[in-house]
């Protein structure tokens, strides 16, 4: 090899190695997936939305110095829950960050060694003056030297273009590895900002709060004894949940119709793709028996039974655009399936196994009495503000939203009718459609709805009738 090859090679290697992706703008994988995330819940949360309002729409027009906390409560829930939310993915972001970083160590040392056997073989080729296939070929020399020479530069071609390919992906490696890396500290950065402003309405809503508080206090104790307020309240939450029950089935009803629309619409389209399959082999058939027909009649001599109109399955050009109507036509794929082991196959077989949401005393006991009001129809626990209430089974977040006279709340369906139910929350951790596992923590322990006590109201429900979730529940 010539010195000019050589250098022009090292020239290439050079270029190769300086190349570098662009640096344009753009936004990061994580806002990205916030938005779409956004939209889908967008639509759940316009459904809840009518739910609530069609729920208090019955209602009396009487004040509840409760409502005059309601949006203090649910903006101190929203910004904590943004707080969670981020800190994960701060956790996740900086885990994602160091694994990269690791990958580039290994890619640039596997770089840096490729790149000095390449030079080290340019550099021997050079010294050994090698010999160009031309200069072989006309050498005179003995043929089979020559050839010998020859596949000899032809396995050291080889290698050359295997070391230089494998080089060029180790060195696309690397720059996607820092394209994503510096994206994943863009991440990071977005995080970190967002914690910040989130901080601070965080603070803001607390010190609003706090003030309310103290100017309704004397009317919170009186309305808290009215024993009409109480029935109502438990008026209301009933009828939520009826509502979800509704429409949860009304879901289910219409998945399993959608999803026996799909079978069908996929055993017609499998019949047809039989028919269109059956029809091509009798057509290849018959092409193969008129083929055999010609080798026995003499040239010039039409077949018997031959159509000369007839058009083979493979040669219709209207097949491929038959084929994609077809395609077409198929129905789009199911919407995807909760989580696997998300709900319980069997909620009641977890009696006496599921965890109590929140450590705390109880302090209610389902059907002790309230005064002359109705008896408890669930527990309250006493519990630190800012406890952490873990959810007793597996399922799907389905409402998640402030409701007078329970605060911050969030019910789980369990499937097969059975809900549980978290009220008087500081936080709500979870958004409707959010699946969720046993001892998840979906929500943070509080006073909200005007209560008196920090702590946990705690309901279990099936066929939308409350019942004792002592038994159900354990300390332990």
């Amino acid at each position: 090899m010539t010195v000019q090859r050589w250098r022009g090679a090292a020239l290439g290697l050079a270029l190769l190695l300086a190349a570098g992706p662009g640096g344009a703008a753009k936004l990061t994988e994580r806002t990205r997936q916030k938005q779409a995330a956004e939209a889908e819940r967008a639509v759940l949360q316009q459904k809840l939305t009518a739910l609530k309002r069609d729920i208090t729409r019955t209602e009396s027009a009487k004040e509840d110095a409760a409502d005059a906390l309601a949006e203090s409560e649910a903006a101190i829930s929203d910004a904590n829950r943004a707080l969670y939310d981020l800190a994960r993915e701060q956790k996740d972001t900086a885990g994602r960050i160091a694994r990269l970083q690791k990958e580039l160590a290994q890619l640039t040392k596997e770089v840096d060694a490729q790149k000095a056997r390449l030079s080290r073989l340019l550099r021997q080729q050079h010294m050994a003056g090698g010999e160009d296939r031309i200069k072989l070929l006309l050498s005179g020399d003995n043929p089979n030297r020559i050839n010998r020479d020859l596949q000899y530069l032809g396995y050291v071609s080889q290698a050359q273009a295997r070391l230089i390919e494998s080089l060029r992906a180790d060195v696309a490696a690397v720059e996607k590895n820092k394209a994503d890396t510096q994206d994943a500290k863009e991440e990071l950065d977005e995080i970190a900002l967002e914690q910040r402003d989130q901080k601070a309405l965080l603070e803001r809503e607390k010190a609003k709060r706090a003030t309310l508080v103290a100017q309704l206090s004397n009317k919170l104790g009186e309305q808290r004894k009215e024993v009409g307020n109480v029935q109502r309240d438990e008026q209301r939450l009933g009828g939520l949940v009826d509502k979800l029950a509704k429409m949860i089935e009304e879901q289910r009803r219409a998945e399993i119709a959608a999803e026996k629309r799909r079978q069908q619409q996929l055993a017609a389209a499998a019949a047809e793709r039989a028919r269109q399959e059956k029809l091509r082999e009798q057509q290849a058939a018959a092409r193969r028996q008129r083929e055999q027909q010609a080798h026995n009649v003499p040239r010039g001599k039409p077949l018997p039974g031959n159509n000369p109109d007839a058009i083979d399955a493979d040669e219709n050009p209207n097949l491929a655009a038959n084929k994609r109507e077809r395609e077409r036509a198929l129905p789009p794929p199911p919407p995807p399936a909760p989580p696997a082991g998300i709900f319980p196959a069997s909620f009641p077989a977890l009696r006496g196994q599921m965890a109590m949401p929140v450590h705390g005393e109880i302090a209610a006991r389902f059907g002790g009495g309230r005064g002359d009001g109705p008896s408890w129809k669930g527990l309250f626990i006493k519990a630190a503000e800012g406890a952490e209430v873990k959810v007793v089974a597996g399922g799907r977040v389905v409402f998640a939203e402030w409701l007078r006279g329970f605060g911050n709340l969030i019910i789980v369906d369990h499937g097969s009718q059975y809900m549980s139910i978290y009220g008087n929350n500081q936080s709500l951790l979870k958004r409707p459609g959010d699946a969720v596992r046993a001892g998840e923590v979906i929500a943070s322990a509080g006073n909200s709805g005007g209560n008196e006590q920090s702590g946990l109201y705690f309901e279990m429900r099936h066929q939308g009738r409350a019942f004792d979730p002592l038994g159900w529940v354990t300390s332990r």
